[in-house]
């Protein structure tokens, strides 16, 4: 007998419409002002709800910067996946994934990098947090699963080489003598390092 799921309920329904009025807020907000100058006050009143509620959803603006970035992160790793199905060599096939996430992450430099502390230095039993890891997890899967159907020479362990070209587009990302780089050189530097790792 097929499962079939149950309709929400209306406190669901009203939660995920808040859910969706707060994401939309600070996504609108950051986006434009950045997330630095942007108060948790401002997101509130453009999502048309109190700081008390806000603060039910997310404790702090990393918090809501994690909701918002996740969604775009998820995105941009599918976008990857599927063009990394269509690439013949590994290093190519590594870079497809790359690609849309470095574009992703650099929308906006400051926010992309402070997303990318966030991940890092958050809070780990926070399920925006928790979230985030989970992409990072799958980023790597995908990265692996090439790694190992290619299997170039040199590779070794594509799960411990997934996690090393991880690093090194993190890495990359936040780091501050990249800041005023265009996406593309980054890019170029990431796949050059890479393609240490990756020898095609």
């Amino acid at each position: 007998m097929p499962v079939t799921s149950q309709p929400l309920g209306r406190r669901e329904r009203n939660k995920q419409e808040k859910l969706d009025r707060i994401s939309a807020a600070a996504s609108e907000l950051f986006a434009e002002y950045g997330v630095e100058d942007v108060t948790t006050q401002q997101i509130a009143d453009k999502a048309d709800i109190g700081t008390g509620t806000l603060f039910l959803y997310a404790k702090t603006k990393g918090e809501l910067l994690l909701l918002v970035q996740n969604a775009h992160y998820a995105e941009a790793l599918q976008r990857g996946r599927a063009d990394a199905e269509t690439t013949p060599d590994a290093l190519g096939a590594v870079m497809a994934i790359v690609r849309p996430i470095v574009e992703c992450n650099r929308t906006q430099i400051d926010n992309g990098r402070f997303y990318l502390r966030e991940m890092v230095f958050g809070d780990p039993t926070e399920p925006q947090h928790s979230a985030a890891l989970s992409i990072v997890a799958q980023t790597e899967e995908a990265i692996a699963a090439i790694l190992d159907r290619e299997k170039p020479a040199g590779a070794g362990d594509a799960a411990t080489a997934a996690r090393i070209v991880s690093a090194i587009m993190f890495v990359s990302m936040a780091a501050s003598v990249n800041a005023g780089l265009e996406t593309e050189a980054l890019e170029r530097d990431i796949r050059t390092q890479i393609s240490l790792l990756i020898p095609r």
